[in-house]
């Protein structure tokens, strides 16, 4: 058994590589091999929100506050709010984040293959948020 302390784990800035916006992320969660899994609870602030990125094994969100927004490429951008669960598949580009007025936290769940958990792309831009 492993206790992570909430104390021993300060927030930190979502990076501007990633994020677009204010973005907090607490709870930093990574297992320890032979396990795959990481998790966090990301914050964002109103219109705050990921690049587009994908995940090798996929990622499943549970939406704790606020409202959100969440996108796959080539779908609608569809709200999202506490309770919600949204599971992104295998190699399945999407973003998420904040609605423009409401903040959202949410758990991120996803396993690593090969050390890798996300595969980070171009920032959603304005327009695409705004779609």
């Amino acid at each position: 058994m492993k206790i992570i302390r909430n104390a021993e784990q300060p927030s930190a800035a979502g990076p501007a590589e990633s994020f677009t916006g204010r973005v907090r992320i607490d709870g930093r969660f990574t297992a320890d091999a032979p396990a795959r899994v990481g998790a966090a609870i990301v914050t964002f602030e109103p219109g705050a929100r990921t690049a587009w990125h994908a995940h090798p094994a996929g990622q499943l969100l549970f939406i704790l506050s606020g409202l959100g927004v969440v996108r796959r490429e080539g779908g609608p951008k569809e709200a999202v709010a506490a309770g919600d669960t949204v599971w992104f598949a295998p190699g399945e580009t999407h973003w998420h984040g904040a609605s423009a007025d409401k903040a959202m936290s949410h758990v991120a769940i996803a396993e690593s293959i090969e050390g890798r958990s996300t595969d980070w792309s171009e920032h959603v831009s304005a327009a695409e948020y705004e779609a």
